[in-house]
């Protein structure tokens, strides 16, 4: 019997490893995965099993899954490590959540990595969001306190019903956004931001731009306007600026590249050089009479009046009697008080 028993082991030892069928998942809980970018380069990825408030025997658990379904706290499941562990955040293995970037959580720092996802419920009171470096375990059953990564406490929120467990995104900026797991009548939100989206896009275009895309005008330009857009790396915005401009065979002189040089220089406070340059811009053949319009309306916005005045007097000079050189004048001539004739120029332009 015993070489028997010692035969069989070895044989099931030895036997092939074949590829899992092609079955419902455990539960019929399916998996699911949502994903969001924050900015053209941070991506912050969920993936989860989603189960149903209404049980595999067809039997609704409406208002017993928290506190209930999901325990309150820590809590001994009987297996694995049997010590007391926070909800997997779904069902089947652990929810993961990764992140491409370096991330701010409700505040708090957690570098670029694949994470477990854990959620410790609370019958009142702030609930713990845990994100934990061992990936690799169903459920919560072999969770240790020694691997989060980080903790973090959020406020629950009640939301319209939902029968399936759903993460989702929203409010969506620039360099953030609000993920959230929904189920049943709760939502528990918390807040990702990528603190220095901005100048991992400076860098990207930096690397980008030693490249065949830098042998364009075009695209010194957009990434030095995205510099000024943004108040970042102006002194690398000038030097983009400068080589749209004077790069041998790649920078091109016309409105567009001299309009950005200046503009760039007026944003590091380098006025005299930023109007010298935006002379050259709206007296070279490419300026027509909107854009030279533009220009003028920046400097009355920023309370340049009488050289606005001139600038709008210039782009009568260029392009005649049409509609934005009345307006810039009405306008010019409005800012420095002179009513009436800010009205001739407002009636032509009408």
């Amino acid at each position: 019997m015993k070489r028997f028993f010692l035969l069989t082991l070895l044989l099931g030892l030895l036997a092939p490893t074949y590829a899992q069928l092609s079955l419902p998942p455990s539960g019929a809980n399916q998996k699911a995965m949502v994903q969001q970018n924050i900015g053209p380069l941070a991506q912050v990825t969920i993936r989860y099993s989603s189960p149903d408030v209404t049980a595999p025997n067809g039997q609704s658990r409406r208002g017993k899954v928290w506190g209930g379904l999901v325990p309150y706290g820590f809590t001994k499941q009987g297996f694995g490590l049997n010590e007391p562990a926070p909800w997997r955040a779904g069902a089947n293995e652990c929810t993961t959540i990764e992140f491409t970037q370096d991330v701010l959580i409700e505040g708090e720092g957690l570098p670029a990595g694949t994470y477990a996802f854990f959620v410790v419920a609370q019958e009142s009171g702030p609930w713990t969001l845990i994100f934990n470096k061992n990936t690799d375990g169903w459920g919560s059953y072999f969770y240790e306190e020694k691997d989060d990564a980080l903790r973090v406490e959020v406020q629950p929120e009640a939301t319209p019903y939902e029968e399936w467990l759903t993460f989702e995104f929203s409010d969506r900026q620039a360099n953030s956004t609000v993920a959230a797991l929904l189920w049943e009548e709760k939502k528990i939100p918390f807040q990702i931001e990528v603190p220095n989206n901005n100048e991992l896009i400076v860098a990207k275009l930096k690397g980008e731009l030693i490249g065949s895309p830098g042998f364009t005008w075009t695209n010194l330009v957009s990434a030095a306007s995205f510099c000024m857009q943004n108040n970042v790396a102006l002194d690398q915005a000038l030097i983009w600026a400068e080589k749209a401009v004077s790069e041998p065979f790649v920078g091109v002189a016309n409105f567009t590249t001299l309009s950005t040089k200046g503009q760039v220089l007026y944003q590091l406070g380098k006025n005299e050089e930023a109007t010298a340059t935006m002379d050259k811009a709206i007296q070279h053949p490419t300026a027509g009479a909107l854009q030279i319009h533009g220009y003028g309306r920046n400097l009355l916005a920023s309370g340049q009046k009488e050289k606005a005045l001139e600038v709008f007097e210039y782009n009568k000079e260029k392009h005649g009697d049409v509609w934005p050189v009345r307006v810039g004048l009405a306008r010019a001539h409005s800012a420095m008080g002179n009513y009436k004739k800010a009205l001739e120029h407002a009636k032509i332009a009408h």
